[in-house]
């Protein structure tokens, strides 16, 4: 073969030969005009680089589109630098910070005079066609730092960035910034991007925000831009639909609107504090989950909140910088508990243990405290102080992939209990802090894939994912609105029992290691709460709410009967109330139905002399009257869990 020529592998298998310095984009039109119009970058022997790079020598090549998260990052980057150049335009005196893509997204972050606001939006969507419709090639140049220093030189925060990237102390230290141009723009950047601007078909910016610098509160406030973008309009406007669900599902609006529970900026950000519908909420769930973890041969346990510092030594938390809260006593260092494990290991090695007692699982609903950056903060979803349904399996190596498989199992039960039945599940491998040997980190991921193997599911590998302590298995739960969310973990530790010297006597009478396994199946009270808010939309099953009927007086001489239904319905184990306010019927029904109930009773004359009740449910409107002890057998047959 001549040497200006070139063989490429496709994904199937084929070859094709093409003239050296051949680009990905005149690849993807050999392969079919629709791929080439659909093409966003190419991977070259894997790595993934823009369609004009052209190509000397034999590879594998694959021809990456939106379908794929590469392609979708792509093209959505290449979006947020249409929005910097947009800006910039607009409003000279801004400085760009950094524009990543993110789930279904993007952002670019601005340091600006005046922070920018809805009506903004507009107007920079509008430049951001014209942009668009010019067409301006994306074009890659390396340059030196130095180079890069003085195209930035305005822009500390470009320049913070180009001495981390040429810092020895970055993981991967640089003497050549890339930077990418289009039209009378230029950013850093890795790249790839798309071949031009006017291959953005359809985008919309969604929100504005403010944003730290770093997510550090100690560092400047920042205007937050974000924004979206697809290939077609019809997906564009699918989109946009779904964040208005969102919004409507918001569990930090729904969360006030039901008066579930408040934040107090006053007291300390990221805080909750639960009213008693929350409460309630709170305790229905919890209560659950400890009945099914007696049922399931689990222990409870309780553990300090504060816990010495030699102890978060000895586990490595204090050595990894854990965002951990430190307290002194009596002259002493303590640690405010981030986690539970410590105190687990501690409880289990009170006596010797022998191989006959193991399995051993602890379970606390233990409240836990981490040094959250103010900036990352969002709801019930990330909070600095909250309750972890946690518990810490000790067992032999032969037990080991049993257990995790039966953790497994319950993690599957408890998401479809609450309504979700869609997951997407990952191993999370090594990260680069983390402690251990090698041999320890594949004996404990060997565990986790031999437990996915039997459970027969699919997985992903999130390079780099793990605890510092272990591997770990994450479940990522589906909502109502296709949205998916951290939910259970598994995590395979043979760590901390080295670090502490968790053992067990086997058959021989010698001392052996034990096996360990952290795991909550929920995701964290708090978070899973927030997760239950939104995929219910606030709308409660009946087992679940925190009221589960309403009953609704006609008048006020109907007061005292409404209230002996109430007590009727508590005395059965129902939760109940009644609203005795002095308001019209239409008022008290508007507001029940605003508040979700499953259930409303009205009762007026008719009622109080027939000693019934007229039902009306949430989604199947008026049942008509019954017996009060009928309607309390269907309350009972709806008030199962699941």
């Amino acid at each position: 073969m001549p040497s200006s020529q070139i063989n490429t592998t496709l994904p199937d298998g084929s070859q094709r030969e093409f003239e050296a310095g051949v680009t990905g984009l005149q690849i993807a039109e050999a392969i079919g005009a629709r791929l080439a119009r659909a093409a966003v970058a190419i991977t070259v022997d894997g790595k993934l680089v823009d369609l004009s790079s052209p190509l000397d020598h034999d590879a594998s090549v694959a021809i990456v589109t939106f379908s794929s998260a590469e392609g979708e990052e792509v093209y959505r980057h290449s979006t947020a630098h249409v929005l910097a150049q947009a800006v910039l335009r607009l409003f000279p005196e801004a400085k760009p910070t950094i524009g990543p893509p993110i789930a279904e997204g993007f952002y670019y972050d601005f340091d600006v005079p005046k922070p920018f606001n809805d009506e903004d939006l507009a107007a920079i969507e509008a430049e951001m066609r014209k942009i668009i419709e010019a067409d301006l090639p994306f074009e890659r140049q390396e340059v030196s730092a130095d180079e890069a220093r003085a195209l930035f030189a305005t822009n500390p925060y470009k320049i913070e960035l180009i001495d981390g990237l040429t810092s020895a102390e970055s993981t991967e230290p640089s003497s050549t910034i890339s930077v990418y141009r289009d039209g009378d723009f230029a950013d850093l950047c890795r790249g790839p991007h798309l071949p031009s601007t006017g291959r953005i078909v359809a985008f919309k910016l969604t929100s504005v925000a403010g944003a730290y610098w770093h997510g550090d509160e100690k560092l400047p406030m920042l205007s937050r831009i974000y924004g979206t973008s697809y290939p077609d309009k019809k997906a564009l406007a699918e989109h946009l639909e779904r964040i208005e669900e969102a919004k409507r599902r918001d569990h930090r609006v729904l969360g006030r609107d039901l008066d579930l529970f408040s934040f107090h900026e006053e007291a300390g950000a990221g805080l909750v504090y639960y009213h008693p519908r929350g409460a309630m909420l709170r305790r229905v769930i919890e209560d659950f989950s400890i009945n099914e973890h007696l049922k399931r041969g689990y222990d409870i346990v309780t553990t300090p909140h504060l816990i010495k510092s030699d102890i978060w030594q000895t586990s490595g938390h204090a050595q990894q910088g854990y965002p951990m809260y430190y307290t002194e006593v009596d002259g002493q260092s303590y640690g405010i508990k981030p986690m539970n494990c410590p105190g687990h290991i501690l409880i289990y090695k009170t006596k010797t243990r022998s191989y006959r007692d193991l399995p051993i699982r602890y379970f606390e609903l233990g409240t836990v405290y981490r040094h959250e950056l103010s900036g990352v903060l969002h709801g019930l979803l990330r909070v600095r102080g909250f309750t972890q349904d946690d518990a810490h399996i000790f067992c032999t190596p032969d037990q080991l992939e049993g257990e995790i498989v039966g953790v497994i199992d319950f993690a599957r039960f408890m998401l479809n209990t609450f309504g979700f039945s869609e997951f997407k599940v990952f191993l999370s491998t090594r990260p680069e802090k983390s402690i251990g040997s090698d041999e320890i980190w594949q004996r404990a991921t060997d565990a986790l894939v031999q437990a996915l193997t039997h459970n027969g599911l699919d997985y992903e590998i999130d390079e780099g994912g793990g605890a510092f302590y272990g591997p770990k298995i994450d479940i990522k739960i589906k909502d109502a609105i296709g949205r998916y969310w951290q939910g259970p973990t598994i995590q395979c530790d043979f760590t901390q029992p080295e670090n502490f010297e968790v053992n067990y006597v086997g058959e021989d009478g010698q001392e052996h290691r034990a096996c360990m396994v952290h795991r909550v199946v929920l995701a964290g009270i708090e978070r899973f709460l927030a997760l239950v808010i939104e995929n219910c939309g606030g709308a409660f099953p009946v087992w679940l709410a925190p009221v589960q009927v309403m009953v609704l007086p006609i008048a006020d001489r109907h007061q005292g009967y409404a209230a002996e239904v109430r007590d009727r319905l508590r005395e059965a184990g129902f939760r109940a109330e009644a609203d005795l306010a002095s308001s019209t019927l239409n008022s008290k029904v508007r507001a029940a139905e605003m508040q979700k109930y499953p259930y409303m009773l009205v009762v007026g004359d008719k009622e109080s002399e027939a000693g019934t009740v007229a039902v009306r449910h949430r989604e199947e409107g008026d049942l008509g009257p019954k017996q009060l002890d009928e309607f309390i057998g269907r309350l009972r047959e709806e008030a199962m869990p699941g």
